[in-house]
Protein backbone atom coordinates (compact mmCIF):
# COMPACT_ATOMS: atom_id res chain seq x y z
CA UNK A 1 0.00 0.00 0.00
CA UNK A 2 2.93 2.16 1.01
CA UNK A 3 4.58 1.03 -2.16
CA UNK A 4 1.80 2.47 -4.06
CA UNK A 5 0.65 5.73 -2.68
CA UNK A 6 4.77 6.62 -3.21
CA UNK A 7 4.39 5.46 -7.02
CA UNK A 8 1.11 7.87 -7.48
CA UNK A 9 3.06 11.20 -5.57
CA UNK A 10 5.75 10.51 -7.58
CA UNK A 11 4.12 10.43 -10.49
CA UNK A 12 1.85 13.70 -9.53
CA UNK A 13 5.21 15.26 -8.42
CA UNK A 14 6.06 14.60 -12.12
CA UNK A 15 2.87 16.21 -13.81
CA UNK A 16 1.94 19.35 -11.62
CA UNK A 17 2.70 22.62 -13.33
CA UNK A 18 1.79 24.07 -9.97
CA UNK A 19 5.11 24.32 -7.87
CA UNK A 20 3.27 24.61 -4.13
CA UNK A 21 1.73 21.55 -4.89
CA UNK A 22 4.54 19.90 -6.03
CA UNK A 23 6.67 21.21 -2.85
CA UNK A 24 3.76 19.81 -0.59
CA UNK A 25 3.60 16.28 -2.30
CA UNK A 26 7.47 16.35 -1.86
CA UNK A 27 7.20 16.06 1.61
CA UNK A 28 4.14 14.12 1.74
CA UNK A 29 6.49 11.75 -0.38
CA UNK A 30 8.94 12.21 2.56
CA UNK A 31 6.40 11.16 5.13
CA UNK A 32 5.22 8.21 3.21
CA UNK A 33 9.05 7.25 2.75
CA UNK A 34 9.41 7.74 6.60
CA UNK A 35 6.79 5.16 7.03
CA UNK A 36 8.08 2.43 5.14
CA UNK A 37 11.51 2.82 6.32
CA UNK A 38 9.62 2.64 10.01
CA UNK A 39 7.74 -0.78 8.41
CA UNK A 40 11.27 -1.75 7.76
CA UNK A 41 12.47 -1.62 11.26
CA UNK A 42 14.74 0.86 9.96
CA UNK A 43 13.58 4.31 12.81
CA UNK A 44 16.70 6.14 12.41
CA UNK A 45 16.92 6.16 8.79
CA UNK A 46 12.85 7.17 9.19
CA UNK A 47 13.65 9.87 11.79
CA UNK A 48 16.52 11.49 8.93
CA UNK A 49 14.15 11.15 6.28
CA UNK A 50 11.39 13.01 8.36
CA UNK A 51 13.03 15.58 9.51
CA UNK A 52 15.14 16.56 6.58
CA UNK A 53 13.13 15.04 4.09
CA UNK A 54 9.42 16.11 5.52
CA UNK A 55 10.71 19.15 7.50
CA UNK A 56 14.09 21.24 6.59
CA UNK A 57 13.79 20.81 2.49
CA UNK A 58 9.82 21.11 2.36
CA UNK A 59 10.53 24.30 4.28
CA UNK A 60 13.65 25.65 1.94
CA UNK A 61 11.13 24.97 -0.92
CA UNK A 62 8.48 26.84 0.37
CA UNK A 63 10.61 29.49 1.20
CA UNK A 64 12.30 29.31 -2.19
CA UNK A 65 8.46 29.63 -3.67
CA UNK A 66 8.14 33.15 -2.11
CA UNK A 67 11.57 34.30 -4.17
CA UNK A 68 9.68 33.03 -7.53
CA UNK A 69 6.74 32.29 -9.52
CA UNK A 70 3.96 29.69 -8.23
CA UNK A 71 3.79 28.27 -11.66
CA UNK A 72 6.65 26.60 -13.86
CA UNK A 73 7.55 28.00 -16.75
CA UNK A 74 6.60 26.33 -19.87
CA UNK A 75 9.26 23.82 -21.34
CA UNK A 76 11.86 25.02 -24.09
CA UNK A 77 10.82 23.48 -27.39
CA UNK A 78 14.29 22.93 -28.71
CA UNK A 79 16.31 20.26 -27.67
CA UNK A 80 19.68 21.29 -25.40
CA UNK A 81 22.79 19.62 -25.91
CA UNK A 82 25.03 20.59 -23.20
CA UNK A 83 22.09 19.84 -20.42
CA UNK A 84 21.75 16.29 -21.96
CA UNK A 85 25.67 15.71 -22.01
CA UNK A 86 25.84 17.07 -18.55
CA UNK A 87 23.17 14.06 -17.52
CA UNK A 88 24.93 11.47 -19.79
CA UNK A 89 28.45 12.00 -18.12
CA UNK A 90 27.63 12.11 -14.82
CA UNK A 91 25.27 8.85 -15.39
CA UNK A 92 28.45 7.24 -17.00
CA UNK A 93 30.75 8.87 -13.90
CA UNK A 94 28.84 6.42 -11.80
CA UNK A 95 28.31 3.59 -13.64
CA UNK A 96 31.97 3.13 -13.98
CA UNK A 97 32.42 3.84 -10.27
CA UNK A 98 30.03 0.99 -8.80
CA UNK A 99 31.78 -1.53 -11.52
CA UNK A 100 34.76 -1.63 -9.09
CA UNK A 101 31.85 -2.72 -6.19
CA UNK A 102 31.85 -6.02 -5.15
CA UNK A 103 28.67 -8.27 -6.20
CA UNK A 104 25.33 -8.01 -4.00
CA UNK A 105 25.43 -10.48 -1.46
CA UNK A 106 28.77 -11.67 -2.01
CA UNK A 107 30.28 -13.47 0.99
CA UNK A 108 33.82 -12.70 0.29
CA UNK A 109 33.50 -8.48 0.22
CA UNK A 110 35.46 -6.58 2.74
CA UNK A 111 32.81 -5.57 4.46
CA UNK A 112 31.59 -9.07 5.97
CA UNK A 113 35.59 -9.65 7.29
CA UNK A 114 36.03 -6.89 9.81
CA UNK A 115 33.65 -5.18 11.86
CA UNK A 116 30.50 -6.22 10.42
CA UNK A 117 30.46 -9.69 12.47
CA UNK A 118 31.05 -7.77 15.79
CA UNK A 119 28.52 -5.61 15.49
CA UNK A 120 25.91 -8.39 14.52
CA UNK A 121 27.35 -10.57 17.35
CA UNK A 122 28.14 -8.24 20.10
CA UNK A 123 25.64 -5.27 19.70
CA UNK A 124 22.40 -7.03 21.26
CA UNK A 125 24.25 -7.86 24.38
CA UNK A 126 26.59 -4.68 24.63
CA UNK A 127 23.74 -2.02 23.61
CA UNK A 128 20.78 -3.90 24.49
CA UNK A 129 18.90 -1.94 21.13
CA UNK A 130 17.41 -5.25 18.92
CA UNK A 131 18.15 -2.91 16.19
CA UNK A 132 21.62 -3.75 14.78
CA UNK A 133 21.55 -0.39 12.60
CA UNK A 134 20.33 1.82 15.16
CA UNK A 135 22.35 0.78 17.98
CA UNK A 136 25.62 1.42 15.73
CA UNK A 137 24.51 4.79 14.91
CA UNK A 138 23.22 5.85 17.98
CA UNK A 139 26.41 4.27 20.01
CA UNK A 140 29.28 3.28 17.93
CA UNK A 141 28.98 5.85 15.50
CA UNK A 142 27.30 8.10 18.42
CA UNK A 143 29.93 10.95 17.48
CA UNK A 144 30.24 10.76 13.82
CA UNK A 145 25.92 11.05 14.41
CA UNK A 146 26.25 14.23 16.22
CA UNK A 147 28.62 15.41 13.51
CA UNK A 148 26.42 14.58 10.27
CA UNK A 149 23.33 16.56 12.65
CA UNK A 150 25.29 19.34 13.40
CA UNK A 151 26.30 19.52 9.65
CA UNK A 152 22.86 19.58 8.78
CA UNK A 153 21.61 21.98 10.94
CA UNK A 154 24.34 24.49 9.93
CA UNK A 155 23.80 24.63 6.64
CA UNK A 156 20.49 24.76 7.19
CA UNK A 157 20.71 27.73 9.20
CA UNK A 158 23.40 29.04 6.56
CA UNK A 159 20.46 29.26 3.95
CA UNK A 160 18.11 30.66 5.92
CA UNK A 161 20.58 33.50 6.38
CA UNK A 162 20.69 33.63 2.90
CA UNK A 163 17.36 33.62 2.21
CA UNK A 164 17.36 36.58 4.63
CA UNK A 165 19.37 38.75 3.01
CA UNK A 166 16.78 39.24 0.61
CA UNK A 167 14.57 42.21 0.92
CA UNK A 168 11.19 42.17 2.25
CA UNK A 169 10.02 44.19 -0.07
CA UNK A 170 11.03 42.59 -2.93
CA UNK A 171 8.29 41.60 -5.67
CA UNK A 172 9.14 39.66 -8.74
CA UNK A 173 9.03 42.13 -11.88
CA UNK A 174 10.16 45.12 -9.60
CA UNK A 175 13.38 46.89 -9.21
CA UNK A 176 14.70 47.37 -5.95
CA UNK A 177 15.05 51.12 -7.16
CA UNK A 178 11.36 51.61 -8.06
CA UNK A 179 10.28 49.87 -5.06
CA UNK A 180 11.63 52.48 -2.77
CA UNK A 181 10.53 55.45 -4.68
CA UNK A 182 7.28 53.73 -4.43
CA UNK A 183 7.64 54.02 -0.62
CA UNK A 184 8.92 57.44 -0.42
CA UNK A 185 5.80 58.79 -2.26
CA UNK A 186 4.05 57.13 0.76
Amino acid sequence: MLLTLLAGTAIAIILLRDLFAAAMLSGIFSLLSASLFVILDAVDVAFTEAAVGAGVSTMLMLATLTLTRVQEKAASPHFQIVPFLVVVLTGATLVFATLDMPAFGDPNAPIHHHVAPRYIEESPHEIGIPNMVTSVLASYRGFDTFGETTVILTAAIGVLLLLGRVSRHHVPGRTRSSASNQEDSI
